[in-house]
């Protein structure tokens, strides 16, 4: 099983909040996770993301890989592989 470190999309029309999870990669955007991580706004100047730095070091080094936008909020938060 493939397990992605990804952004699962919320809030209204054109107005997106995003949260940061754990899923498998098969598994549909929007759909069922294995854990929540952190959350993501970008529509706030700057944006804002929180993460749980100690959960995400876990999922990383069991082998998670991060898409390319989580890649770089966990490069500006100071989480390396």
């Amino acid at each position: 099983m493939a397990v992605k470190i990804r952004l699962r999309r919320t809030g209204k029309k054109k107005a997106p909040f995003y949260r940061i999870v754990v899923a498998d990669s098969r598994s549909p955007r929007d759909g069922r996770c294995i854990a929540e991580l952190g959350s993501y706004d970008p529509k706030q100047e700057p944006s804002v993301f929180k993460i749980n730095e100690e959960e995400a070091r876990k999922w990383l080094a069991n082998g998670a890989q991060p898409t390319a936008v989580v890649g770089k909020l966990f490069k500006i938060a100071g989480i390396e592989k």
